[in-house]
């Protein structure tokens, strides 16, 4: 079947833009193909520095005829019901069909052609893109994100004819702006044009471009006995600036490898779009950077080399500058400066809230096992870079250049490592701190913002999250899952919160902040509630189930490692006959006592045994739950949630032969009492390892 190619070709596309401009083409122009009944056998769109690309192969030459039956409004409903349903479907009212007292109107059209569907998809997109930035250029009216150039629109081997804003299409493209012959050159198809393009020194696809850097890259470094350091987001972007990407190695001067590591990297890769080098046969960089060029230069590029090594002094002379400045200026400084820094017009100054995560992190040090002095100390150090010179020129280096200044200036190394490490995880893939200090210091910091946001209701809603919450509650979930720390999280951040309370009281505030809640209960409940949620779905993600969260979750346990033994034992426990028969009986059991509490409150007080008539299966039934009951309350005791789902399963034999040898609503009262309590009590025994109601199934 026919192929069907497109190319926009113009200006610079800044790389940042490249791969959503490519989702975008593909999704509008697949919605307009489908939406006039074309159906493909494949689809791919490329994008570059100029041009992005899309090639359907397997296009109809013009779509199906199409008879679709229009469902309308009753014959009862309004005549302005009516009115529309015939505005919409463009037919009169002679022309519907009456079926079951409801209109329908039966429409037909005739497919349409290929190349004039398509003609037309391409100016729609073209004049509506989403570009995060446009632009108008010339006297047109036409934006984009950079100029036009050409428009390739390709079916079949002949060109589809349109024009946009002057734009004429064609089957004329053209090559490397530096590298290529020059000269504009026409393509058939798909074949043609990407075969012409390699030859003019373009490559299209993004993963040729990436494979084209890294083996040069690696090759470079090889021959000079080193390795690249290895950068996914950069190697992202410098394959969005060059079409014919040419990795060149570069010197840089030595003395410069006195600076941090990552000062050293992140001066390369922000300011040059350099990738940092080392050697393999010794720890840190090496004094050499890997620049990624858009030529393939005569002289091996010795000289765009020393072009670049002379610009990356400049950069990290600069760099060397506020490395000296900040080791004059020291903690005590910044720490002052915070005073006049806001953290939010609602939450006070960043000094503020440094007091607050300093208070917050000596309570925790005990319970994960810290020093309390030395958490205080990191938490009261731990803002302070904000104010440093480096950290001002390089955002992303808040709290390591803390690290590095601690550890400068004579702190402990657990102080210093806690100020460097206290921001993480900052998100899935970040690893988690084990050391007690900055677990101590990480889970405070993270705290504070959870409350204080909510505080001010300024929770997560939908997609939005501007305060990034929802990463600061799996941020503290995994430091306590990953550490085995045991914290019951509602008194700490109860206590939080009336410190909190107590501070702005102190200072004569309104505390409208905590005017959302009624009580500091209420914000406490809020807030373990949005943790309830975030372990939900970070279960959810490994494989648990919802269901079985929120049936612990409804216990009232805050201990977050406690929580995920307790699901993974009722997983385990689910997943066995034993454990499936027991919640089906467990269902009934709670149907029929939900049903008699609807009637009065349910009998209370002990199950009796030895009753006149008393069937075998009611008696083993209460010998049974109170054995269970002993069981599980030493199983729980000890925290052994194994146990307790043991002692659960003896259960399940006495239930189902409960239910299927006792009628539970008994003429004789005294018989039904004793059996609602038996069955009362056999819920009691089952909801103290977790609410079963909550279960499905």
């Amino acid at each position: 079947m026919p192929q069907l190619l497109l190319e926009i070709f113009s200006e610079e596309i800044p790389a940042r833009m490249q791969q959503g401009a490519a989702r975008d083409l593909e999704r509008m122009v697949s919605d307009r193909l489908k939406a006039a009944g074309l159906t493909w056998e494949a689809l791919n769109v490329f994008a570059g520095p100029r041009r992005l690309t899309l090639v359907i192969d397997g296009l109809p030459t013009a779509a199906e005829d199409r008879n679709e039956e229009v469902k309308g409004p009753k014959i009862s409903a309004p005549a302005q019901a009516l009115e529309g349903f015939l505005r919409k479907t463009g037919l009169t009212q002679d022309q519907l069909v009456e079926r079951d007292g409801v209109w329908f109107a039966e429409i037909s059209s005739k497919g349409r052609q290929t190349t004039e569907v398509f003609a037309e998809a391409v100016d729609q997109i073209v004049r509506s893109f989403p570009w995060p930035k446009s632009m108008r250029w010339g006297t047109g009216t036409l934006r984009w994100v950079r100029p036009i150039k050409r428009i390739i629109a390709l079916f079949d081997g002949a060109v589809v004819p349109f024009e946009i804003d002057g734009i004429q299409s064609g089957d004329v493209t053209e090559g490397h702006r530096f590298l290529g012959s020059g000269k504009p050159f026409a393509v058939k198809d798909f074949a043609d044009y990407r075969a012409k393009l390699e030859k003019d020194f373009v490559l299209i696809d993004v993963a040729d471009r990436k494979l084209r850097i890294l083996d040069g890259a690696k090759a470079a470094c090889a021959a000079r006995g080193l390795a690249l350091v290895d950068d996914d987001g950069l190697l992202d972007e410098v394959a969005g600036l060059a079409e014919w990407p040419t990795p060149i190695l570069g010197d840089m001067d030595p003395q410069f490898l006195s600076l941090p590591p990552e000062v050293v990297r992140l001066s390369m890769k922000v300011h040059q779009k350099y990738f940092a080098v080392r050697d393999p046969a010794k720890d840190g960089l090496a004094p050499n950077f890997l620049v990624v060029a858009n030529v393939e230069a005569t002289d091996g590029g010795q000289a765009l080399a020393a072009g670049n090594s002379r610009v990356l002094s400049a950069r990290l002379n600069d760099a060397r500058f506020f490395w000296d400045e900040d080791q004059k200026v020291g903690f005590d400084a910044w720490n002052d400066k915070l005073k006049g820094v806001t953290f939010h017009a609602k939450l006070g100054t960043l000094a503020e809230r440094v007091d607050r995560i300093t208070a917050l992190a000596r309570e925790i040090a005990p319970l994960v096992g810290a020093d309390a002095d030395q958490a205080e100390q990191a938490a009261r150090l731990s803002k302070a870079d904000l104010a440093s010179g480096m950290v001002s020129e390089f955002p992303e280096l808040q709290g390591v250049m803390g690290g590095y200044y601690a550890r400068l200036a004579g702190y402990p190394d657990a102080v210093a490592d806690a100020v460097r490490d206290h921001y993480k995880p900052q998100g899935p893939g970040d690893s988690v701190p084990t050391a007690p200090v900055t677990v101590a210091v990480a889970i405070a910091e993270k705290l504070d913002t959870l409350v204080g946001f909510f505080a001010i209701d300024e929770k997560p809603t939908g997609s939005r999250d501007p305060y990034a919450l929802r990463r600061a509650a799996l941020g503290v979930i995994r430091l306590v899952l990953e550490n085995g720390v045991s914290v019951q999280l509602e008194d700490v951040v109860l206590d939080h919160i009336l410190n909190a309370y107590n501070e702005y009281l102190a200072a004569d505030q309104s505390l409208e902040q905590f005017k959302t809640f009624p009580s500091a209960e209420g914000l406490t409940y809020e807030v373990l509630a949005f943790f309830a949620d975030r372990l939900t779905v970070l279960l959810r993600d490994q494989g648990q189930r919802h269901d079985l969260v929120a049936a612990v979750f409804a216990l009232g346990d805050d201990d977050l490692v406690r929580i995920v033994r307790r699901v993974e034992a009722l997983a385990a426990f689910l997943a066995t006959d034993d454990g499936a028969n027991l919640l089906a009986g467990y269902k009934r059991a709670s149907n029929i006592l939900k049903a008699e509490e609807k009637k009065g409150p349910l009998p209370e007080g002990a199950v009796a045994t030895g009753l006149a008539n008393q069937p075998a299966e009611e008696t083993a039934l209460a010998f049974a739950a109170a054995a269970a009951s002993t069981a599980v309350d030493a199983a729980l005791e000890t925290e052994d949630f194994a146990a307790a789902m043991t002692a659960l399963a003896a259960l399940r034999g006495p239930v189902d032969a409960f239910f299927t040898g006792v009628m539970v609503n008994s003429d004789v009262a005294e018989e039904r009492e004793n059996r609602l309590k038996l069955l009362g009590q056999v819920r009691a025994v089952m909801g103290r390892v977790a609410d079963f109601g909550q279960i499905a199934g």
